[in-house]
């Protein structure tokens, strides 16, 4: 009897595979590239005691340390155990993001991802995969886009390492870096990527805010610079989401018969003049802060397709609601904020 159950079990188990195998290969090429992490971390305290590191790279390291404590003491994000541990990219990315969208409407490719649930882009490790699924995407006639990743969260899985990329930033990006991937630790909702990008992007840059005021001082550069970047990029994704409105409006009026040629000349008319009439948004920052940051605006050698836009609804399409939300029906006060979040809607 025991035998025949086993052979039962590994039978499921093996028709399960079959059936999801797309996942279980490219769950094991993930599984693959965290080991890797995991296999080359150093302790936080040997880095800080081995003197050929850089004081520079130990001063960033002490402040991430510094950045958690506040996000956990102060904001009441859950206690974890990442960004204990360095790990050295060596100059190279530490993953990608593959976003896909519909040609003529601002639907994204989705892949439903088992216990994690629905996501509008797919994560990779592996390169050579990477290139090869957006090959497959681009040939299916879907929009692609491929960032880089600069962090990422297991949702309390694993625990994250400091990664070295990270440590060229600002302050502020920092602070909003770390407390926005804690966020994902503390309430991630299944099947909402939207809803879970746009929560941790407000609470880490309402946290990043706290942190620099606290540290430094509201008159300090660190937090004049952070919040004059905050205040231009609010304006920049407030002008690209209207773009996006006008992208829509337009491509409700493709019909089946409308060419393609017709099709692409006003789709592309439309993004160029979004891209280019975003000259007109005022920027107070200095302009050495201005051009560390300046990556997350588009090419205007390159336009931008729809899997550009699809990123910032993903992103930043609930900003508003969260800002508004916070402090009409909790006063700013972050943590009863936070408690009513974590009650109504259920995390991983």
């Amino acid at each position: 009897m025991g035998r025949k159950i086993a052979l039962i079990i590994v039978g499921v188990l093996v028709g399960v595979a079959i059936w999801q195998w797309e996942w279980v290969n490219y769950g094991w090429m993930q599984a693959k590239g965290q080991l890797q992490i995991m296999l080359n971390t150093k302790p936080v305290s040997e880095v800080l005691a081995d003197p050929s590191y850089p004081d520079s790279l130990k001063h960033k390291i002490k402040l991430i340390q510094e950045i958690k404590r506040f996000a956990i003491d102060s904001l009441k994000l859950d206690p974890s155990g990442s960004y204990e541990s360095f790990y050295d990219l060596k100059g190279k990315p530490l993953m990608w993001m593959l976003i896909g969208s519909e040609k003529y409407r601002l639907v994204p490719v989705e892949y439903k991802i088992p216990i994690l649930g629905t996501f509008s882009y797919k994560g990779f490790f592996d390169q050579d995969r990477l290139m090869k699924a957006d090959t497959l995407l681009q040939q299916q006639g879907y929009d692609t886009r491929i960032n880089e990743v600069a962090a990422y969260s297991t949702l309390g899985f694993f625990k994250e390492p400091i990664l070295s990329n990270m440590l060229g930033r600002t302050e502020g990006s920092l602070a909003e870096l770390i407390i926005h991937e804690l966020t994902h630790g503390t309430l991630f909702v299944k099947n909402s990527l939207e809803y879970n990008e746009n929560l941790a992007d407000f609470v880490g840059e309402y946290g990043a805010l706290r942190f620099l005021a606290q540290k430094y001082g509201k008159q300090s550069v660190p937090y004049r610079d952070y919040l004059a970047t905050k205040e231009f990029y609010e304006r920049y994704d407030d002008h690209i989401l209207r773009g996006t409105h006008t992208l829509d409006s337009l491509y409700r009026t493709f019909k089946p018969q409308t060419p393609v040629m017709v099709k692409d000349s006003l789709k592309w008319q439309t993004i160029r003049q979004i891209v280019s009439s975003s000259d007109t948004i005022t920027d107070e920052r200095n302009k050495p802060v201005a051009r560390l940051v300046e990556k997350r605006r588009s090419n205007k050698l390159n336009l931008p397709n729809n899997a550009y836009f699809i990123g910032y609804l993903t992103y930043r399409k609930q900003q508003n609601r969260f800002r508004q939300e916070f402090e009409s029906r909790f006063g700013g006060d972050f943590t009863r904020y936070l408690t009513y979040l974590k009650e109504t809607y259920p995390s991983l």
